[in-house]
């Protein structure tokens, strides 16, 4: 459920921008987002990290194409998004000595440390090439292109890349006992 909560801003930039335009479009992500916020605190219930990130990114982006007229800023996005995850994730391990995953996954799983480091570096890998991939895509096709490519292409890469992960690290997956 939380998935799809997380979503919502990117599925309704997608209907926004099949029958209203781009801008259009960035006006739904941008109310989306802060309708999320002010969901959740509502509930008094936490926001996330990742979400405050989030729609501070595409406040800030939003509101820069909005004012400019120019989509370019909100093709930004995702690759900004990328590229802090990817920041966040070396930048506590080389600067603080923390691996985030391993405080994330830590207790689902149990890795030797070398193992949660290089898991650390392919996410952070990742990132940092998605960020590249998603301006390949903005800069060389269309529009169109690209909004698609931000819902299907972009999650169909992380899925098939988080797949990976897991036959990668089954092997060092206890089984459960049913006792």
């Amino acid at each position: 459920m939380k998935f799809l909560f997380d979503l919502f801003p990117v599925l309704l930039f997608f209907i926004s921008y099949k029958f209203l335009g781009i801008f259009a479009a960035t006006w739904v992500a941008i109310a989306a987002s802060i309708g999320q916020i002010l969901w959740l605190t509502l509930r008094k219930q936490k926001i996330d990290g990742m979400m405050w990130m989030s729609a501070g990114i595409i406040i800030i982006l939003g509101s820069a194409t909005l004012i400019s007229h120019n989509e370019t800023f909100i093709k930004w996005k995702l690759t900004i998004l990328y590229w802090l995850y990817a920041l966040l994730l070396i930048g506590s391990e080389m600067l603080m000595g923390k691996n985030l995953l391993r405080g994330l996954l830590g207790k689902q799983m149990s890795l030797p440390d070398t193992i949660w480091r290089r898991l650390n570096w392919s996410w952070t890998t990742f990132f940092a090439l998605m960020g590249l991939l998603n301006l390949y895509v903005a800069y060389t096709f269309s529009t169109n292109v690209w909004v698609n490519f931000k819902l299907f292409g972009s999650m169909g890469i992380m899925l098939l890349f988080v797949l990976a992960q897991g036959v990668v690290l089954n092997k060092y997956l206890e089984p459960e006992s049913h006792d």
